[in-house]
């Protein structure tokens, strides 16, 4: 670099501000931007507060789609309830909205993997092991009959919200309550039925009745909750015992044979019974009818002939020697002689019972 060259150019004294020696230069005069007035300032302050507040107010408008309820809480107490449609609530953070699906249909198992999973999912755990795993499931669905067996029960409980307000505020946690009420309902009625019934046909009735004493628990409750349907998805003996169960069944069975087979036999020998018991008192009452006329006609003959005989003893006498003979001599060979032949060798003889023969 050359001596006394600063390093923005040429000068004499090395100055970085130029040639020091030289006059003054005539300062430059910088055009700055207007400044606006304190009046425009305020203006349009006041534009941006009124648009922020106008969609402060805007964000409170709110759609209900169909099937859904609005709830709408004021600084999180309740306010109303709002069906489908648009409607409008005070922006955040005055009020708020809750919206609840009322014609989606949920449904709990109780029993199985299912009835595991959803334990688990609601804080009721029994380890991580299968242990924990079949104990918890072998809990819920084994229950004791009315007649002191255990039977093993899947139960399906579909239900849905027919009220938002009620679901929201009256329990804690929906699916929890429902199981757990659908477990102490289904447990009751099992305990007062027999396991016969409940395994081979009689599940509409457990059906039925645990669909009716569960809605009118859950509508003490003010859950807001409607029960659709009840199935019952599975009925059998516990597998520990199931071997055991199927031989006492067709033990069960083959009775249930033998006694329909002696049944059949018994409907079909009394009624033959009963005829000829029927048909041999009518034949001794007729033998006793008969006896008893005959009797009384051989009385009423007896005491004609004996007044006829008071009346005619030899006429009488004579009747009854002639009816007597006729009785002798009626199966008897007979020969008849002429009294006119007396003396003749000849032996006059009229061969009848050839006669009849013939």
């Amino acid at each position: 670099m050359a001596k006394d060259q600063g390093p923005w150019g040429q000068n004499d004294n090395g100055s970085p501000w130029g040639d020091t020696d030289k006059s003054p230069r005539k300062a430059k005069v910088i055009d700055l931007p207007k400044i606006k007035k304190p009046g425009d300032f305020d203006f349009s302050v006041k534009w941006i507060i009124l648009i922020v507040i106008g969609l402060w107010l805007a964000s409170g408008f709110y759609q209900v789609q169909t099937g859904e309820q609005g709830v709408v809480l004021r600084f999180g107490s309740y306010v109303k309830t709002t069906e489908a449609g648009l409607h409008y609530h005070l922006p955040y953070p005055i009020e708020t909205v809750t919206k609840v699906n009322v014609s989606k249909e949920r449904d709990i198992t109780l029993g199985g993997e299912a009835a595991y999973s959803a334990s688990n999912a609601a804080g009721i755990r029994n380890g991580s092991s299968n242990y924990g795993r079949e104990l918890n499931s072998f809990t819920e669905s084994h229950m004791l009959t009315g007649d002191e067996n255990i039977v093993d029960i899947n139960l399906n409980i579909v239900w849905k919200v027919k009220d938002a307000k009620d679901y929201l505020f009256s329990m804690r946690d929906p699916d929890t309550t429902v199981r757990v009420a659908s477990q102490s309902v289904l447990r009751e009625i099992v305990g007062q039925s027999e396991m016969q019934p409940i395994i081979t046909g009689d599940r509409g009735k457990v059906e039925d009745e645990t669909k009716e004493e569960l809605q009118k628990l859950m509508d003490e409750f003010n859950s807001g909750v409607v029960i659709v349907r009840v199935k019952l998805q599975k009925a059998d003996p516990p597998k520990q015992v199931v071997d055991a169960f199927n031989e006492v069944q067709r033990a069960k069975a083959d009775m249930e044979r033998f006694k329909n087979e002696a049944e059949a036999y018994r409907n079909e020998i009394l009624p033959k019974s009963r005829g000829e018991a029927a048909q041999r008192l009518q034949n001794a009452e007729a033998y006793r009818q008969s006896v008893i006329k005959r009797a009384q006609g051989d009385t009423e003959r007896f005491m004609s002939v004996y007044k006829a005989y008071k009346q005619g003893k030899q006429v009488t006498t004579k009747r009854m020697y002639l009816e007597t003979m006729e009785a002798v001599l009626k199966n008897s060979d007979k020969v008849i002689l002429d009294p006119s032949a007396k003396g003749s060798n000849v032996v006059p003889y009229l061969p009848l019972d050839k006669l009849k023969s013939k």
